[in-house]
């Protein structure tokens, strides 16, 4: 049993498919990726991914709005977060965070926007999805200010240990994506091995990323095998052992998709 932990499905390449996303999926189950969590980025794609939820079994989602579409975005409500929420098939707030590499000029808005998720989890118990990059002293501020019980997981992580600590003694998760593969990501592979085992997770982030060996093209949730295997062997597992334990801490983060 494998669990891509962060796709994005309404966005996935179907060409290979003839515009399929069962084709996709299946693809996936085939090699034995058992559940998927598709990621809500913006008001618009909400209603998407809940669909998606609602119609296959092995699909759960999240509602957010990611802080890189707050250029053409407002800072999320409360109110609709808290609306759209509220549905059994939604088990995460996000994906949302602070990215300071590509807009730094909307730090402000991206920070209360973060916030404003973050308050939205203290009141549903749900977990957050948290895209952090080049922000990490202001998102570890925002996430030792909420305090959250239930914590959440930093996806598609990239920055180094001592920010992964800092959130680990925080409660949260460490998800690693197909960076990891990457010939230059021997920092982000140490990273890797340092992570507890009851809280690593593995994702595909697709159709972003794809690992080695389709690294430059496009990204669809079977490659988490590839993925896992590779995290696998640097943690001296067994590919059934990763697997195994990974679903188990995505089933401990989100019990909505148990």
């Amino acid at each position: 049993m494998l669990i891509d932990s962060h796709c994005h499905l309404d966005r996935l390449d179907l060409t290979p498919y003839q515009g399929s996303l069962d084709a996709a999926l299946d693809a996936a189950r085939q090699r034995g990726v058992s559940r998927f969590l598709c990621i809500g980025v913006d008001t618009a794609n909400a209603p998407t991914v809940r669909e998606l939820a609602e119609l296959y079994d092995d699909v759960y989602c999240s509602i957010g709005i990611h802080p890189l579409d707050l250029a053409r975005e407002e800072p999320a409500d409360l109110t609709w977060l808290l609306a759209n929420l509220d549905h059994p098939r939604v088990v995460a707030i996000g994906e949302t965070g602070l990215d300071y590499h590509y807009q730094p000029e909307m730090a402000r808005q991206q920070q209360a926007s973060f916030a404003c998720h973050l308050e939205a989890a203290k009141l549903t118990g749900k977990p957050v999805i948290i895209h952090t990059r080049e922000a990490r002293a202001d998102t570890l501020a925002l996430l030792r200010e909420a305090a959250l019980p239930q914590a959440g997981v930093l996806h598609c992580f990239t920055e180094d240990w001592d920010m992964a600590r800092t959130a680990l003694d925080m409660g949260y998760y460490i998800s690693f994506s197909g960076i990891v593969t990457f010939r230059n990501a021997e920092s982000l592979r140490e990273v890797a091995r340092r992570v507890p085992a009851d809280r690593i997770l593995v994702e595909t982030d697709s159709p972003y990323l794809a690992p080695v060996p389709f690294r430059g093209k496009s990204n669809e949730p079977q490659y988490v095998c590839e993925v896992a295997r590779h995290l696998a062997e640097l943690r001296g597992m067994t590919f059934e052992q990763f697997c195994q334990q990974t679903s188990d801490n995505f089933i401990r983060l989100f019990p909505l998709a148990a």
